[in-house]
């Protein structure tokens, strides 16, 4: 079961939703950046990172979603279980904008980085 109390459940919830938030959130970032610096010259701020989890880690703070413990009470992480429509939302809003989103993105980029180069070695050839 936890050990701690509602506010330790909280704050590990957060943390956990936090760091794993900026950890995709990073890997799409790196992403999109090998992909600009192959296909486009453009810079993209690592704070936009921070930025984006934050929203989607304090959004249960501010109530939309809640932070509890999980099923088997070792750990907690965000109420899966929808008790209300707020709580939905932030659930579908957090599956598209930090699921949906950063693997379509992750995707997109790699093909493009994958077309440039291989668009780059056929004009190399044809030198």
């Amino acid at each position: 079961r936890w050990l701690f109390n509602q506010a330790v459940c909280t704050l590990y919830a957060f943390c956990g939703v936090l760091f794993g938030l900026c950890s995709l959130t990073s890997l799409t970032v790196l992403s999109t950046v090998c992909c600009l610096k192959v296909c486009y010259p453009a810079y993209v701020l690592l704070l936009c990172v921070w930025a984006y989890a934050l929203i989607f880690a304090t959004a249960p703070l501010a109530e939309w979603g809640s932070y509890g413990p999980e099923p088997y009470g070792t750990a907690c992480c965000i109420t899966w279980k929808a008790s209300s429509r707020e709580a939905t939302l932030y659930i579908l809003a957090l599956f598209i904008f930090c699921y949906l989103l950063p693997c379509f993105l992750i995707l997109v980029s790699y093909s493009l980085i994958l077309w440039t180069v291989r668009v780059s070695r056929r004009a190399i050839r044809q030198h």
